[in-house]
């Protein structure tokens, strides 16, 4: 195992981006619900830019950049509307287009096996949690989930990863969070979290090494390799 992992007992992850590549379905119900409204969708990597925050938070990004206009000036019904669509669309096919990164379902079941308890900690609405991971297969390899409507806050609060170590009776000194964004590693700073950071998940265009994280890694299934030092960053560029 990763040295970050040593003495540790509880590993959270997040979903999008860090264990899922799901910005292809994101972009495609956006279009959808962009299209029963008239207007032009965004492609596929300006979806990416936006992803992190939540379903809502995601669609307000999108019909600011359609309108060019800043999102607290866009129509309320308008956004109701949209999003509406959007969580219709989604839900109707979550797992069309997205796949699992190389090398997480092995991770996942070592990590499992090892004894570690597994959590998901994702800012994507709950209700689509349950068929993304019946479809990969991973329904019964994480011992809680939360999604970003599952508590009062979500990431980058910290209140569900602090949930999360209470939940299991772990101090926050024995809890690492893998995830690919400045949220994951906000949340996991600011609630004690040993963190971990994906370079090829979705970051806002920003490096990820800028957020300071313990460790960076470019696959997943580094957690599984010795290292020698708690903090080691990748020689790739990191997105």
């Amino acid at each position: 195992m990763h040295s970050l992992l040593d003495e540790k007992r509880l590993v959270a992850f997040d979903l999008d981006g860090t264990l899922i590549d799901s910005v292809p379905d994101l972009a495609a119900a956006l279009a959808r619900a962009f299209n029963e409204e008239g207007l032009t969708p965004p492609g596929v990597d300006a979806v990416s830019g936006w992803v992190g925050n939540g379903a809502q938070v995601l669609v307000e990004r999108a019909l600011a950049w359609a309108f060019d206009a800043p999102e607290n000036v866009l129509d309320e019904a308008l956004k109701a509307r949209v999003y509406a669509a959007f969580l219709r669309h989604y839900g109707e096919a979550p797992h069309r287009l997205t796949q699992l990164y190389p090398g997480v379902a092995e991770t996942l079941a070592a990590l499992d096996h090892a004894g570690f308890v597994l959590v998901l900690i994702t800012n994507k609405p709950e209700r689509f949690i349950a068929p993304l991971l019946r479809h990969f297969a991973l329904n019964d390899t994480f011992s809680l989930c939360l999604g970003g409507d599952t508590l009062a806050r979500k990431k980058p609060d910290p209140l569900p990863l602090v949930h999360a170590a209470a939940h299991f009776g772990v101090p926050a000194s024995a809890c690492v969070m893998v995830g690919d964004s400045r949220h994951d590693m906000a949340a996991g700073k600011a609630a004690g979290f040993a963190t971990v950071a994906m370079t090829y998940g979705y970051n806002h265009g920003e490096p990820i090494s800028q957020s300071a994280p313990d460790a960076l890694l470019d696959s997943l299934a580094e957690l599984l390799s010795t290292s020698p030092n708690p903090t080691v960053y990748s020689t790739r560029t990191a997105r």
